[in-house]
């Protein structure tokens, strides 16, 4: 579904919290779509934390990387846990997310999300089917938007 070569995938394996590692793909002109390990969670300009969802697009925290289709990135995943409560794609299969990256001192990545569920403030991923996935990673920035707009909260069939 994903359309990437496995070969050197990064991940380990197991439970992906904020602040550890996983593999995110990203396309460049050279290798095409290729995995790459990134930290989940971006660290803010000034502050301690970390941020490892993108809410509010409209931000200047955000905004640069989403006009560059290089610092798009699709999250692949099996579920996400919010709170005591998990969401699971149908049939346990892998869904692809939309994500960003940015490279700082350490090259990190959010997840983007949309909408709410079941009262549930920011939404979940922004799930993206296999032509949403390609447009996700080469679209200019309008097209993207709209992928992020038109996207259910929750995770879609592909």
């Amino acid at each position: 579904m994903l359309g990437c070569a496995a070969a050197g995938d990064p991940w380990p394996g197991g439970e992906v919290v904020p602040g550890g590692y996983a593999p995110v793909m990203i396309a460049d002109r050279e290798k095409g779509r290729h995995l790459v390990p990134r930290m989940w969670g971006v660290p803010p300009p000034r502050g301690d934390y970390l941020v490892p969802f993108a809410r509010n697009l409209d931000s200047p925290f955000w905004v640069g990387v989403l006009r560059h289709t290089g610092f798009r990135c699709i999250v692949p995943m099996t579920g996400i846990r919010r709170g005591r409560d998990w969401w699971v794609p149908p049939g346990n299969a892998i869904s692809a997310c939309a994500g960003i990256w940015r490279d700082t001192e350490i090259p990190s990545f959010a997840i983007l999300t949309s909408g709410g569920a079941d009262g549930q403030p920011g939404g979940l991923p922004v799930a993206l089917g296999p032509r949403a996935c390609d447009l996700w990673l080469r679209a200019d920035i309008r097209e993207a938007r709209v992928l992020v707009e038109e996207a259910s909260a929750g995770f879609l069939a592909p």
